[in-house]
């Protein structure tokens, strides 16, 4: 059977994490190819390996490659959804072996979960999200696109996530809470309330903002 060709957009942080679940799945047996890594700051001169896979060249090269699968491995959850928006592809969903998902979970595609992360029964996760390491989903929450729940952030039954919201670093957020669109939740915050679209939060909320 023909490999599963494998593209990566972007060369940070993120895309580290990001190939290495592609390389722990190549090593349980799963039929990919990491054939190279997309990134506008590509220097033909200066080109630079992660994992020893090179940088090939730019985002817009995705135009030229033919049968290839791609994972936006960009932490940011805007630029992850202009991108997404501007170049027409198919994306691959990287789900680290070390996670645990839940029977009857939907995960849509271009999403990456990491290693310890739990997502319980029912749970649903839209395009491009990001479920960080060791963080947790409870049953029942729905998760638009573009989304990134950081490490160690839990979610309990039934909470609702809009689009492109960040929920920092160690928050929780208390069970069929709803949290719109464009939100920053800072790290450590505990969300007891519903949450309004386009506002920064931090600490401890206990009413509507």
């Amino acid at each position: 059977m023909e490999k599963k060709k494998i593209v990566i957009i972007g060369s940070g942080g993120h895309a580290k994490v990001v190939i290495d679940i592609l390389l722990q799945r190549i090593k349980l047996g799963d039929n990919l190819e990491i054939i190279g890594i997309l990134d506008d700051s590509y220097d033909k001169e200066n080109s630079i390996k992660l994992f020893n896979i090179p940088v090939i060249g730019k985002v817009d090269k995705s135009l030229k490659l033919e049968n290839c699968e791609y994972i936006i491995a960009i932490g940011s959850n805007k630029v992850r959804g202009i991108i997404s928006t501007k170049y027409d592809l198919r994306y691959y969903t990287a789900i680290h072996p070390k996670a645990i998902i839940a029977e009857e979970v939907k995960i849509e595609e271009g999403t990456v979960v990491m290693a310890g992360a739990i997502i319980n029964s029912y749970t649903r996760i839209g395009r491009h999200s990001i479920i960080n390491t060791g963080s947790i989903i409870e049953h029942d929450c729905k998760i638009k696109d573009f989304v990134h729940i950081s490490p160690n952030a839990t979610l309990a039954g039934g909470v609702s996530i809009g689009n492109k919201t960040w929920i920092g670093m160690g928050s929780n957020i208390i069970q069929g809470v709803k949290i719109e669109e464009n939100v920053i939740v800072g790290a450590g915050s505990v969300v007891l309330k519903y949450i309004k679209a386009n506002k920064k939060i931090v600490g401890i909320i206990v009413e509507e903002k």
